[in-house]
């Protein structure tokens, strides 16, 4: 037992659960293809599972989880890549793309902070909402910025990223969203790297798309949200 509880105290405890859950949870998806078993959330449910089974601690998990985290980061820019390989698509369509990105951002802030305002939540929940449909390194500096609290904005991102890549297609089927740029675009925007990911089986277009929409919501959302987020504050407060 000892030997097992000085592996827990160990980075490699979080690195390795979270690699072999995951690994188990993409191979089941991968037979199945129910979209209920995305491999984000399979694994989410199951590493819960086992450290409140284990009465192992969040904070031993994240001495391996965090070096996970930081490699969010380099794994955006990667993302590079398919931009890259679909560059000519994506020149042509730059208008419609534009204006897509834009009317995305405003639309992921306004519709996690009007809610929130209408029940009564204070501004520091409310700051950490407003970023929720951006990756996670560029949300948590967002909510950061406005005093909101940047665990609680991973932990929105990423069950919106979740919600995103599991339902997101069956909506964009149901209004004859299949294919191309626009599969992609509202893919990346609405749920960032993980519905990038649901993105890339549909297609190398789609996924590039998406890795677009991934990086100019971040970029546009990290210039509007505090501004918007402050107009809508001092909305909600004349209003009540």
């Amino acid at each position: 037992m000892s030997g097992i509880g000085s592996f827990v105290q160990t980075p490699l405890f979080g690195i390795a659960l979270t690699l072999a859950v995951y690994a188990c949870a993409r191979l089941l998806y991968d037979r199945t293809g129910f979209l209920l078993l995305h491999p984000v959330l399979v694994s989410i449910v199951v590493i819960v599972a086992i450290l409140e089974f284990t009465g192992i601690s969040y904070n031993d998990y994240m001495r391996g989880g965090s070096i996970i985290v930081f490699f969010l980061g380099p794994a955006v820019v990667a993302l590079g890549l398919p931009l890259y390989e679909e560059l000519v698509a994506l020149r042509r369509n730059a208008a419609s793309i534009t204006a897509a990105i834009l009317f995305a951002s405003v639309t992921g802030i306004v519709s996690a902070v009007l809610p929130a305002l209408l029940l009564g939540s204070g501004r520091e929940l409310i700051a950490s909402l407003a970023p929720k449909s951006v990756t996670t390194p560029i949300a948590m500096e967002v909510a950061r910025g406005m005093g909101g609290i940047p665990p609680l904005t991973a932990s929105v991102v990423v069950l919106t990223g979740v919600f995103g890549a599991v339902v997101g297609p069956l909506i964009l089927r149901a209004v004859g969203v299949v294919e191309g740029i626009a599969f992609g675009l509202a893919l990346g925007a609405a749920s960032h790297g993980i519905g990038t990911a649901r993105a890339v089986e549909q297609g190398g277009l789609e996924g590039a798309a998406s890795s677009l929409a991934l990086c100019l919501n971040g970029i546009v959302t990290s210039l509007i949200a505090p501004p918007l987020v402050s107009l809508l504050l001092r909305f909600g407060s004349s209003a009540g």
